[in-house]
């Protein structure tokens, strides 16, 4: 399932993130690529090893883990650490896999969900869309400033090159509690059928239970927590 969620920042929190990383120091992407992507990514990639770096990603791990469709969505029980990527004009990240395992220790994951929070405003640069290869096709996106975009690990992607301008983004990786994506997307989807009954019943209506009974036993069948 690939989506995009509108808003996880607001344009001032956008505004907050983007100070703090011209605070932050860089260094080249490639160091945290795998061996293959390493060869195709062209980068700079935020320190987030400080006292600055590292409240800035809490603070954007947050925000994420607390948004409603991106629950719904990933089932998300354990994440990766974030990255903050930076691209200027030649920079970009040729046609990849993401690793199926990254991180150490209690950040050890498997990577079931990827995902690229955009920091920058799309009319700022050109190029520089995030293309994903589908079954359905290729899908190119360059969203606004505070989206968030979710899609497998297990497809392949690149960043296009930036031809003008710079390109800040927010990337990470989360280890789904439903391994199974089919199931993750029958989970999605009642989450919206729920959402769209409370709009004309009660909680406590046969409906409402029915749904939520629905998905709590979906999830003692499928979640591994």
């Amino acid at each position: 399932m690939l989506i995009t969620i509108s808003d996880v920042l607001d344009p001032e929190a956008v505004r907050k993130v983007t100070g703090t990383c011209e605070l932050l120091d860089w260094r080249d992407g490639a160091e945290t690529a795998g061996r293959a992507a390493r060869k195709v990514k062209n980068n700079q990639q935020a320190d987030l090893s400080s006292s600055k770096g590292r409240a800035l990603a809490r603070d954007l791990e947050s925000r994420i883990r607390a948004h409603p469709v991106f629950k719904a969505a990933a089932w998300p029980r354990r994440f990766s650490s974030l990255l903050i990527s930076k691209s200027g004009i030649g920079d970009g990240y040729g046609l990849h896999i993401d690793n199926a395992i990254m991180g150490r220790n209690v950040r050890r994951i498997r990577t079931d969900l990827s995902f690229t929070l955009f920091l920058s405003p799309p009319e700022t640069y050109e190029g520089g869309a995030l293309t994903i290869e589908t079954p359905s096709g290729t899908t190119s996106l360059k969203p606004k400033a505070g989206d968030l975009v979710v899609y497998p690990s297990t497809a392949l992607h690149k960043v296009e090159t930036v031809e003008k301008g710079e390109r800040l983004a927010c990337v990470g990786w989360v280890e789904s509690m439903v391994r199974d994506p089919s199931q993750r997307e029958i989970l999605f989807d009642l989450e919206n059928v729920r959402i769209e009954v409370a709009k004309t019943e009660p909680a406590e209506g046969l409906t409402a239970l029915t749904l939520s009974k629905t998905v709590s036993n979906l999830l003692r069948l499928w979640a591994d927590v």
